[in-house]
Order: structure tokens, then sequence, then C-alpha cells
């Protein structure tokens, strides 16, 4: 079996194909950490008002958000294996803590439909990332260019209340975010390609985590936004 996995690990189209594999996984049972961590949240009211029913508690869970997002980021190559995936997990599950609220806001039947449409979207940029042979670094490029407008006109919109504004900066999200899905994918390919046939298997695994991590939070903002597209579609 060691020797099977060392096979694979030295050979780096063999490995892409894994390494693959082992991101979407991992970026399936942070999903899957998040929803459940949202759905228990948001059937125990107790619970909710405990974590997020104060100032304090929400500051504590965004900046602990961002702290392990910064740690994973910054930290990856240093950090051990179980180190990483743990830190990826609690973040997932702070992200849970997080959503819950749109469990509150929009109908069950609102949220798995975007939740599928969203899936859909995701899996086939991800799907074309991996299979064309166009370098996505201007798209790439362009979407983080974006990002910062996008982010600005929602601060902005805070401001003005505008629901007009409001649908355009969901639509133009959705559509950052598959382009950020599709460059995101051929960068966890290129990264996988630089390490050539040096690598060991923990290496391996942290790789796939940042992966993951990194088309975890394509999803979960691509789900944000057309969830709010299909809420106020279904409020008409």
């Amino acid at each position: 079996m060691n020797d099977h996995n060392n096979t694979i690990l030295q050979n780096v189209q063999a490995r892409e194909r894994t390494i693959l594999k082992n991101v979407y996984l991992w970026m399936s049972a942070g999903l899957g950490v998040t929803a459940l961590l949202a759905y228990a949240v948001a059937k125990s009211p107790s619970l909710l008002y405990a974590l997020m029913g104060n100032a304090f508690g929400l500051i504590l869970i965004i900046v602990g958000q961002f702290a392990l997002v910064f740690y994973l980021s910054s930290r990856i190559d240093r950090m051990s294996q179980s180190s990483a995936i743990g830190a990826f997990l609690a973040y997932s599950a702070l992200n849970g803590i997080m959503l819950s609220s749109i469990l509150l806001i929009y109908a069950g039947s609102v949220v798995s439909k975007a939740f599928v449409v969203s899936a859909l979207m995701f899996a086939s940029m991800s799907l074309w990332a991996m299979t064309t042979d166009r370098d996505l670094n201007r798209i790439g490029s362009y979407a983080a260019m974006g990002l910062w407008g996008l982010i600005i006109a929602m601060v902005l919109n805070m401001l003005f209340k505008s629901p007009a504004i409001d649908y355009l900066v969901s639509v133009v999200g959705v559509f950052l975010f598959l382009g950020l899905t599709a460059w995101d994918t051929q960068k966890i390919v290129a990264m996988n390609r630089h390490y050539g046939s040096q690598i060991d298997e923990e290496t391996f695994t942290k790789l796939s985590i940042i992966g993951a991590l990194t088309l975890y939070l394509d999803f979960i903002n691509l789900f944000l936004f057309v969830v709010r597209i299909f809420g106020r579609s279904n409020d008409r």
C-alpha cells in the first residue's frame, strides 16, 4: 500500500487526479460540518442567543473566522497535518454558526433550491477549469479586482438600501465567484505541478486542505448570492 501511495505521489499526473479528489472530499466534509452546525443552531433559540445574541459573541466568531483563514493561508507549510485539518474543520464550524441565520431568514425550499443550483454551477465551472487548455489567470485577476468593487458596492448599499442595487450586486457576485471557482481550481492543479515529484504524504494532505478551503470559500459565497436572488424572487 505504501509503495502504491509513493508511486502516486511521485507521478505528477496521477497525483493531479488524486489531489482534486481529495480537495473535493475535504471541501464536502467542511460543507457538511457547516450545514450541521447551521441547522443545529437555527433549531435551538437558546443556543442561537448564547452564540450570536450579543455583540461580543458575534465579534468573537467573526474574528475567529478571519484568524483561522489567515492561520491556514500563511502557515500551511509550517503546521502539522492534524493542525491543518483541525483549523479547516473549526473554520467550517464557525461558519455554520454564522450561516444559521440563513435558515431563519429564508424558507427551507429557497435554501434547498439555491444549494442545488449553486452546486451545479460550481461543479460545471470547476470541471471546465480542469479540462480547458485556456490559461485562466486573466479571468481570475479581473474577478479578484471586481470583488473589491463588489464589496464597496455592498457597503454603500447599506446606506442607500436600494433593492435594485442589491439585486445587481447579487447577480454580479454570482458571476464573480463562478470566475474565481474556475481560477482557483486551475491554481490547485498548478500548485500540484509546482512540487514535481518531490512531495511527501503530509505535504500532499496539507495541499489538499488549503485547496479545499479555497474552493469552500468560493462555494459558500456563490451560494449566499444565489440564495439572495432566489429569496428576492420568492418574495415577489
